[in-house]
């Protein structure tokens, strides 16, 4: 979530509404925008930076920590090939003004069996990041209240569990409203949560006694698997650049509102990981929240704000998966009772993975480095070159380096989180 919350992930943006298109198949995939032209430069900039941001600026310290000051350098390579493969989605949808949507861009390029490959990825990574939020909220809140517990008839459930279960039923509201407007307008106060944890992280080195005395360590070859899959995350929001595109009245100045976000959000990003680096060194935990003293006042707009972000940005997280369940089994969605069923059973489910896995740095790093780098670098990568490709030049050096460097993290990235949930069960 990028990572990539992708993502850091993979975050909707503001002013969406959900219809079905079907395209040359018989698999209605929901898309995510109003076809209308309506959003100026500003507008579009301002949704590419709620898509951009999120929980991965939480972990983007504990990712530096893992893989040293060099793992930088991992970041920025990441961030402009992510950049990069932005374009090639863009000079993708140039080629067919019908593209509206990602899964559009997998149909034109292979056919039925490419839309499909595109939904599941862009689906499943948008459920393990709206788990991972889940997660997020039980660990911070466990943290700041570590003595609450819940009884129910009885049956006593203890710290982080009671959380995440009571956070669930706070946020299963949020998965209910199908007025996608009044959805993506709470989704936006994701651009200043993020923000203001930064304020709030550079006010508690600054101000509250932890200073900035952690050297660190250069390289950390082990951890290098770990910082690349969680810098991969945080830049996962190519599944809606299609519909930033799509919405804008000069089109023309999409790369421009490219640039603009993956500079700012790389900044962020840069800024938080040195400034927690410098604050805990090598005792950063998987969200740098977790780090700060519960008794600061620092702290605590910290911890609260980043609450802020699974309130404004899991029923969006849910709702392209809701309206692809629905698409396929419309017969019974249209009864109340079954699209109720359908939008309850995708939060429970998320619960249960949340509580079976409770290892939010290592889910993410799965996240990033399996789900984020195929659909933000790898999908975008061969989409491009099956659609509009047609000569070898210098773009043929870009676009090979691009998934070099997408198939490094996937098979190491997934490889290597896999162990660490596995070995942390």
């Amino acid at each position: 979530m990028a990572a990539s919350d992708h993502h850091q992930t993979p975050t909707l943006p503001l002013l969406i509404k959900f219809h079905d298109v079907e395209k040359g198949s018989s698999t209605v995939e929901p898309h995510t925008l109003n076809s209308t032209k309506t959003t100026s430069f500003l507008t579009t900039t301002f949704n590419g930076l709620n898509a951009l941001s999120g929980v991965g600026i939480l972990s983007v310290p504990y990712a530096l920590s893992s893989g040293g000051w060099l793992s930088l350098i991992l970041l920025f390579a990441i961030a402009g090939t992510t950049f990069y493969t932005g374009l090639l989605i863009k000079k993708c949808m140039e080629v067919d003004p019908d593209i509206r949507s990602y899964p559009d861009i997998g149909h034109k390029a292979f056919g039925p069996k490419g839309r499909l490959l595109v939904s599941i990825f862009m689906n499943l990574e948008l459920y393990l990041v709206a788990t991972g939020f889940l997660i997020l909220a039980g660990d911070n809140l466990h943290n700041l209240l570590p003595d609450v517990r819940i009884d129910v008839f009885g049956i006593v459930i203890n710290g982080r569990q009671s959380f995440v279960l009571l956070v669930a039923l706070i946020l299963t509201p949020t998965v209910l409203i199908d007025n996608m407007t009044t959805l993506s307008y709470i989704s936006a106060t994701g651009v200043f949560a993020s923000v203001i944890i930064l304020a709030s992280i550079l006010w508690s080195g600054m101000s509250e006694g932890i200073g900035f005395r952690h050297k660190g360590v250069l390289l950390n070859w082990s951890g290098l698997p770990t910082a690349f899959s969680l810098y991969a995350f945080c830049y996962c929001a190519h599944p809606v650049f299609p519909t930033l595109y799509t919405s804008m009245t000069n089109r023309r100045h999409f790369s421009g509102v490219l640039f603009v976000c993956f500079t700012f959000c790389t900044f962020a990003y840069v800024t938080t990981a040195v400034l927690g680096y410098l604050m805990f060194g090598g005792e950063l935990q998987s969200q740098i929240t977790l780090n700060l003293p519960t008794d600061r006042l620092s702290s605590k707009v910290a911890v609260y704000t980043a609450l802020i972000t699974p309130i404004s940005k899991y029923g969006l997280m849910l709702k392209p998966i809701v309206e692809t369940i629905e698409s396929h089994f419309r017969s019974c969605c249209e009864k109340r009772f079954y699209g109720l069923f359908v939008k309850t059973g995708l939060v429970g489910s998320s619960v249960v993975v949340a509580l079976t896995l409770p290892f939010f740095g290592s889910l993410m790093s799965l996240v990033g480095a399996s789900l984020s780098v195929t659909a933000s670098i790898l999908l975008p990568c061969f989409c491009y070159l099956k659609i509009s490709y047609r000569k070898i030049g210098i773009e043929s050096a870009f676009i090979v380096f691009a998934l070099l460097m997408g198939l490094v993290i996937l098979v190491v990235g997934t490889y290597t989180s896999f162990l660490e949930i596995v070995h942390s069960l």
